[in-house]
């Protein structure tokens, strides 16, 4: 576990946090989201500076930033986040905890056994509960099944979700990289039961377009996620750092790539050639390529609309260049046009294969 070696001031709320902050109201649910949320997948493990994370942390609910995404595995290693987020909260957001949405998962490893993944009533209850006690909290906002588990039966993991809302432990539930027909099934479950789904959380980006293709059934995930009262919060809406403009001359030491956290062949010429072209309109609108591949997941397509997308931010001046997406999220019909010309498949969406089919219950 870190130590952190610095003793900072009280942390004190910026009193206009809100005064430009927007939301966005979360499926056909009463729950609104910041149309940005900091996502604690990278960056606030025991690799980095506990100083650093309070300061991104704070920065971020001062500009108006609710929710915090978490997962059990998250770290490294496995769990550090939610101890290290644990530690800030209780030192800087106890009085501010009921205004903040605090979500974390269960579906990856996490350990060892047969009992450490999946999808499994055992596992994801047993999970929620040490993400609790490393958080220091009796109830989560969000709890997700981090992806669905094809040797178990849906009913089983939709019925463990339900009884976690009637324990108290978590407010709201969702789903993670399900496809459009699973999810669909899956909501109908959750309504049957009185517990609808909250929130879906899929890997979308200018280069990751999956949601919007219609699978098997017809319908894409925007659509299905729409048609059944879901929001949407998408995660790796930078491709994994592909579409900002640290790799335009190079691998950079301390990026994702140069550290071994993304995998290089994601940096083919033919990805950074695109990267190159979309980075041109980004810069004809005024904004960073980083900025406009955000604003760009945010923007206005009608029901189908993103609630809200997950970044991540190894710096305070990372976080705050990120924020600033939200200053421009209109696009017209040029842009979207030429971004569509020069965008295609990158081949980065690693959780492919987590959206097929799973068992249902005879």
């Amino acid at each position: 576990m870190i130590v952190d070696q610095q003793n900072p001031a009280p942390y004190v709320p910026a009193a206009e946090r809100y005064e430009d902050a927007q939301f966005r109201r979360c499926g056909s649910s009463g729950l609104k989201l910041s149309p940005i949320s900091l996502g604690l997948w990278h960056n606030f493990g025991d690799d980095k500076p506990l100083a650093v994370q309070r300061g991104i942390i704070r920065r971020a609910f001062d500009r108006g930033v609710t929710h915090f995404d978490l997962a059990n595995n998250y770290g490294p290693p496995a769990g550090s986040a939610e101890e290290n987020f644990g530690r800030i909260l209780r030192r800087d957001f106890s009085g501010h905890r009921d205004k903040m949405v605090i979500s974390s998962k269960a579906g990856w490893y996490m350990w060892d056994g047969p009992y450490g993944f999946g999808g499994s009533r055992k596992y994801l209850m047993s999970s929620l509960d040490q993400s609790l006690e490393r958080l220091g909290l009796d109830y989560v906002d969000i709890f997700y099944h981090h992806r669905p588990d094809p040797d178990t039966p849906l009913e089983e993991s939709m019925y463990a979700l339900r009884d976690i809302v009637a324990s108290g432990k978590a407010l709201y539930v969702g789903i993670s990289s399900y496809g459009p027909q699973l999810t669909a099934e899956a909501a109908e479950i959750m309504a049957g039961e009185g517990v609808p789904l909250l929130i879906h959380q899929p890997s979308y980006s200018l280069v990751n377009r999956w949601v919007e293709q219609p699978d098997e059934s017809g319908s894409s995930l925007l659509e299905a996620a729409a048609d059944n009262g879901l929001g949407v919060i998408a995660f790796s809406p930078l491709a994994q750092g592909l579409l900002t403009d640290r790799y335009l001359d190079g691998v950079p030491e301390g990026s994702r790539a140069g550290s071994g956290k993304m995998n290089r062949d994601f940096l083919s010429r033919e990805n950074l050639e695109m990267v190159a072209g979309l980075n041109e309109i980004a810069r004809e609108r005024g904004q960073s390529l980083a900025q406009m591949a955000i604003a760009w997941v945010l923007r206005d397509q009608g029901p189908e609309t993103v609630t809200s997308t997950i970044i991540g931010a190894s710096s305070v001046e990372q976080l705050d260049t990120n924020l600033d997406a939200l200053g421009n999220l209109d696009f017209d019909t040029d842009e979207l046009r030429r971004i569509d010309e020069i965008a295609h498949d990158a081949g980065i969406n690693q959780w492919a294969g987590a959206t097929e089919s799973r068992t249902s219950a005879e």
